[in-house]
């Protein structure tokens, strides 16, 4: 006999249905719920007597769809989107954004997420949580429930909204004095094969970084020979510093460093600016306040550090 549904059972069924297949499991689809593994295997398999068919096959690994499964995910998901759009629209009739805002960031933009930005952000809109997810890995945003990402602008579909959360970015070789000390300072790119290098992976199964250059308007990459290699951005900077070997690392993140002259910048001629990080999000789909209030917290915070930057430039100008 089949399970009589409400409508609000109905619609709850279908979104945790939803949320497992794009999270791919129970376990995760609970985290974003928050809810039990159990209570999300316990409403599918409910969901699956009413229907009659068998959504998800399971793994003690993991869960796939089934025939029926994927069907009713690609009919099911675009109405809950229409559903969650028209919530957000009636949300906006409050005076507070409220709700929770996932956000899926690249590893290395999460360094760019200034803590007293994320501060003053949570401050003044205390009825918003942040759900921020870092990894290396490039997020189908939609697929994976998240309402924006943060990656470099160079990777992001021409398709998304793009809004700048850094500047153009500039990757600097850098050593220490030490390491100078009984090394030469490369003149070119392709004698960095003669030094030693600390070099970085996004994963442990990636490939090392090529260190990428310019010359004559002509871009080239160098694989350097490998004295380190890590995935951890900052053991980087404190092994260069050490005097290990050379590394490569964004020059926002060395100013401190090259100011107290810990590390030396070396074929900066060759180092050219490229474009940041943006955060993005659909724009087919209806932006949630939150999300609106993040977007708008962004712009004004880079407004304001330009004036900064702008006035103090003009102070040492007329100095």
């Amino acid at each position: 006999m089949k399970c009589s549904f409400t409508m609000a059972d109905d619609l709850n069924a279908m979104s945790v249905f939803v949320t497992v297949a794009e999270a791919k499991g129970f376990r995760a689809a609970g985290e974003r719920l928050g809810v039990s593994a159990s209570a999300v295997s316990q409403s599918i398999r409910k969901l699956e007597r009413q229907l009659g068919v068998v959504l998800v096959q399971r793994t003690t690994r993991s869960v796939h769809l089934t025939d029926a499964g994927e069907r009713l995910f690609a009919s099911v998901r675009p109405a809950l989107e229409e559903v969650r759009s028209a919530v957000a629209a009636i949300g906006e009739l409050s005076s507070e954004p409220r709700g929770t805002l996932r956000l899926a960031v690249s590893a290395g933009a999460e360094r760019f997420l200034d803590d007293e930005l994320l501060a003053a952000f949570l401050g003044a809109h205390p009825h918003v949580q942040l759900d921020i997810a870092v990894s290396s890995e490039i997020h189908d945003i939609v697929a994976s429930g998240y309402d924006a990402g943060i990656h470099l602008g160079e990777v992001i579909d021409r398709d998304m909204i793009a809004v700048p959360v850094t500047g153009d970015l500039r990757l600097v070789v850098v050593g220490a004095p030490s390491y100078f000390a009984r090394r030469p300072k490369p003149k070119h790119p392709r004698e960095l094969v003669e030094h030693e290098c600390i070099n970085w992976h996004l994963t442990p199964e990636a490939p090392p970084y090529r260190w990428e250059f310019t010359e004559s308007g002509r871009e080239f990459s160098v694989a350097v020979p490998m004295r380190v290699l890590t995935t951890d951005a900052v053991l980087l900077i404190r092994l260069a510093r050490a005097g290990v070997g050379l590394t490569m690392a964004f020059e926002s993140q060395l100013r401190d460093e090259l100011a107290r002259g810990e590390l030396v910048a070396v074929l900066e001629e060759f180092s050219t600016p490229f474009p940041g990080f943006y955060l993005y999000y659909p724009e087919r789909r209806h932006a949630s306040p939150a999300l609106r209030a993040f977007v708008d917290f962004i712009r004004r915070d880079r407004a304001s550090r330009r004036r900064t930057r702008d006035r103090d430039v003009r102070k040492r100008q007329r100095r």
